[in-house]
């Protein structure tokens, strides 16, 4: 898989989708499922574009939605799936003002689009001038593979943060169509609950804020654990959550390595303790919670 941050010249026709992709989720993949099933069978190369940051981060960075993953966990999906080009295009004055006539003229000229997959939805150009309409005009060949429903409801990023928000995971888990992850490296702290009995693997994330936060049940890759996604208020607060986990008879150095958090069940808040004696106290009740939940 070919990742670019710019829309490089390709040398060989495409199928391509455009999408933010927050979450990949079920409608997501129908997308990218059909992407790659149209450049099989015609013998094009497969690609997606994307963008970093967020538009609404660009237009509202102060109510943008908090992100479902990470660029990089997308970009673990769609190599994955084995796709050919990503185009991670950077959302910025000069993109946010590209009309709607050049931006076709890229994906012909530049990309090599011969058709696009996208949403009944699908939008673009400045001020989301363009549909579905202007593509068909420009002699690109457009599928629409259709809206995804889950109990009557259409599937969104919206729906999967508002479930993430909930700790439903059975519900993020029906509209992802896999159980909900967070990634990252695999850092050195404070060893402050180290110092409690309570060693734990702190993840740098690659998303600052992500929309659920407490005390849960997860798995660090194949090792069961209890985890603290928040903001450390015994400890004098920080200012993006951090991803604590605590795993059950683990003794390995995984420091440096890269690893995936799976998310189970929400034990509690976190919440502020007015001493580490309590905190520790609290940390055992979680262990044991999160063991019965396992049946460890």
């Amino acid at each position: 898989m070919r990742i670019f941050r710019h829309f490089a010249q390709a040398s060989n026709p495409c199928i391509a989708t455009i999408g933010n992709y927050d979450g990949i989720h079920l409608g997501h993949q129908s997308l990218i499922n059909h992407v790659i099933s149209e450049s099989r069978a015609k013998h094009l190369e497969s690609a997606i574009i994307t963008f970093e940051p967020h538009p609404k981060e660009y237009f509202q960075p102060k109510a943008a939605p908090k992100r479902v993953i990470s660029l990089r966990e997308k970009l673990e999906f769609f190599l994955s799936h084995k796709l050919d080009r990503v185009y991670v295009i950077r959302f910025d004055d000069n993109f946010a003002n590209l009309v709607g006539n050049d931006f076709i003229e890229i994906l012909q000229t530049k990309l090599l689009v011969e058709g696009l997959v996208v949403g009944d939805d699908f939008r673009f150009g400045k001020k989301r001038q363009f549909g579905i309409i202007e593509l068909k005009h420009s002699g690109i060949q457009v599928t629409q593979p259709g809206t995804i429903f889950i109990n009557n409801e259409r599937i969104s990023s919206s729906r999967v943060r508002n479930a993430l928000q909930d700790a439903d995971f059975e519900h993020v888990e029906s509209l992802l169509g896999r159980p909900y992850v967070i990634s990252g490296r695999v850092i050195h702290g404070e060893k402050k609950a180290r110092l409690l009995g309570y060693p734990t693997a702190n993840i740098h994330m690659f998303h600052k804020s992500p929309p659920l936060s407490g005390v849960f049940a997860v798995k660090l890759d194949s090792f069961f654990g209890v985890a603290n996604l928040g903001l450390k208020p015994t400890f004098g607060g920080v200012k993006n959550l951090v991803l604590e986990v605590h795993l059950f008879d683990f003794d390995k150095n995984i420091y440096g390595k890269h690893v995936h958090v799976t998310f189970f069940k929400k034990i509690r808040d976190e919440k502020r303790f007015s001493s580490s004696n309590e905190l520790s106290s609290q940390i055992a009740s979680d262990v044991n919670h999160v063991k019965d939940f396992f049946n460890l």
